[in-house]
This record gives C-alpha cells, sequence and structure tokens, in this order.
C-alpha cells in the first residue's frame, strides 16, 4: 500500500494539535469512517504514556475494529501508532508537532498501512489519497472547532 505523509502549518500551538490528535477517544466525533473508539488501558510511564485502543472503522459495506497501541510522548510533542488485531496486514503512523517562531505550528502526519481483505484493500487502494487528505482536514475542522 503506498504511504501518505503530509505537513500543515496551523494556527495553534504545538502542545494544542497533540492534545486533539492524542484524544482517541473522540474520534467518532469528528473523523470519517470511524464509528466507534473505546481506550482498554492506559499505562503512564516517565517519559510517555502508552494507550492501548479499539477503533471501529465503517467504509461502505465494510464495518471492521482493530485494536492499536498509541505512544503519547509528551516532551518531544510526539504520537506514535502500531497495530495490534483487526483486519490490517500492518499499520504504522505517527504524529510530529513543532511551534513555530512566527506564531502556530507545525503538524507531520505519517501513514503506512495494508487490509488482509484483498476487497477492502482495492476498495481504499482507489481513493487512499482522498481519503488520508479527508482525516488530516476532520483534524484542521475539530482543531477550529475547539481553539477559535
Amino acid at each position: 500500500m503506498p504511504t501518505h505523509r503530509e505537513t500543515k502549518i496551523m494556527p495553534y500551538t504545538a502542545q494544542q494539535m497533540y492534545d486533539l490528535v492524542g484524544d482517541v477517544q473522540s474520534y467518532p466525533k469528528f473523523l470519517p469512517w470511524n464509528a466507534a473508539a473505546r481506550i482498554r488501558s492506559r499505562d503512564q510511564f516517565e517519559d510517555h504514556e502508552v494507550m492501548l485502543a479499539d477503533l471501529v472503522i465503517s467504509f461502505k459495506v465494510f464495518r471492521e475494529k482493530f485494536g492499536s497501541k498509541v505512544v503519547l510522548w509528551p516532551d518531544d510533542l510526539k504520537i506514535d501508532t502500531e497495530y495490534l488485531d483487526g483486519p490490517f496486514k500492518y499499520l504504522k503512523s505517527w504524529w510530529k508537532f513543532r511551534d513555530l517562531d512566527e506564531g502556530g505550528c507545525e503538524v507531520e502526519f505519517f501513514v503506512d498501512f495494508e487490509f488482509k481483505n484483498a476487497i477492502l484493500q482495492s476498495v481504499i487502494g482507489m481513493v487512499f489519497n482522498e481519503a488520508m487528505q479527508r482525516i488530516v482536514r476532520a483534524f484542521e475542522r475539530r482543531a477550529a472547532e475547539l481553539y477559535k
């Protein structure tokens, strides 16, 4: 599956964007194709937090639950995600947030995944870049709602 990497300049602080992306249980409120989210566990370590989460994705006639490990790095303003279980062969993503001297912040997003189901993979493959752009735009709209 092709990967997607995107960098955006946002008029918010890096901390605000980090908090928004790290609020996984709120994803169904604003993310396309995300029908549900449940946090299995949260473990706090000295320099990071590990969250195990289940997300339900719903796309056309497909509805699948998958588990992921989300590692929150508050000092670095970075979020790493790894696939645990569900319909993917693999899934990796990360977000990086950096305040800019002139105000606002730079948000960097990367994702790479492949579904086990060939039919779902081909459906997503046809609209992959558009789907990733819709997800990034959904985070932008959510930031505008929260941080006006």
